[in-house]
């Protein structure tokens, strides 16, 4: 979860997009439920399974380089993909733009909610046939694997679950200045744009590392050009708001799980992580100090050996 409707920011740091590889030929897509995912993989098919999930309005290609390479040095096999109605995956305009408010107090239904997305990542599993997977997933991405560990515990070896919240609107709630930033309707100017993602950064960033205007830049282009869809990424907030509350179905989780958190994120509050880590009995439960709703650099590694460590449980 990151970024204003108009165009969030990815929640992790630029890599260059490969679209460009795919032009005139076919892109790896895979057909289910109802619609296209698309999806790379990184590291050596003999590696250990790992499927990676992206946040609110994030596309796949905001995973850095670094990161991937942290994972895939340290013997994951790494699949990653678009959600619904983001990036090169479907966008499911039939649905429309959302009464947010109405779902929000309950008086409606989002169009779809986290289970569906949950669903979608374990059918392209399935239909690529790599069996069951060390589930990672970050802020919206960790409700997401949350849901995949407790809707599909056959295909779930480990659970990682990055600066997530079981029940966003109860614990983990963002800031009210997150919140405003998350609902504000972003410019159509690309230079405004750009200075409001790097605004939107800055809120959430915490205060251990730097931000990298540069980067930041760079990610948000990356995004633009892989094509902006504000209003499914409306769907995705109402998904979000719109689903029911996880801790009693993560309490009877039975796979290893770790739930890691930086203690200064506005975003995602570290109440949201607390929460997660309190009703699995025997979940690890890591804060970094400083860091807020980002991976940085400095934690790549550092985030893949708690990866590996919950993954050596299983």
């Amino acid at each position: 979860m990151h970024g204003g409707v108009g165009q969030p920011a990815p929640p992790f740091a630029f890599r260059p997009s490969r679209v460009e590889a795919h032009e005139g030929s076919v892109m790896p897509k895979v057909a289910a439920n109802g619609i296209e995912i698309y999806y790379e993989q990184f590291g050596e098919p003999s590696g250990r399974p790992l499927l990676l999930i992206c946040g609110l309005g994030a596309h796949m290609t905001s995973w850095p380089q670094g990161f991937l390479d942290s994972l895939v040095t340290a013997g994951f096999f790494v699949t990653t993909y678009d959600n619904r109605d983001v990036g090169l995956s479907t966008h499911l305009d039939h649905f429309g733009e959302p009464d947010s408010a109405a779902i929000l107090f309950g008086q409606a239904e989002a169009p779809y909610l986290i289970a569906d997305m949950a669903a979608d990542g374990a059918e392209l599993v399935r239909i690529l046939g790599l069996g069951a997977q060390h589930v990672v997933g970050v802020s919206m991405g960790g409700m997401i694997a949350q849901q995949f560990a407790i809707n599909f515990p056959e295909l779930t070896l480990s659970l990682t679950s990055i600066m997530s919240t079981p029940a966003p609107l109860e614990v983990g709630t963002s800031t009210p200045e997150c919140l405003a930033m998350l609902t504000r309707p972003r410019s159509e100017d690309l230079e405004t744009f750009l200075i409001e993602e790097i605004e939107n950064w800055q809120l959430t960033n915490g205060s251990a590392h730097p931000l990298d205007e540069a980067w930041v830049r760079e990610q948000a282009i990356t995004a633009m050009n892989r094509g902006r869809n504000p209003i499914g990424v409306l769907r995705h907030l109402c998904a979000v708001v719109g689903s029911p509350d996880r801790r009693p179905a993560l309490s009877k989780l039975t796979v290893p799980v770790v739930v890691l958190h930086g203690d200064e994120d506005p975003l995602v509050t570290p109440s949201g992580g607390e929460a997660t880590a309190a009703v699995i009995a025997h979940a690890k439960h890591v804060v970094y100090p400083g860091m807020g709703h980002s991976l940085p650099e400095p934690l790549w590694d550092v985030v893949a050996a708690e990866i590996v460590a919950v993954a050596d449980l299983a």
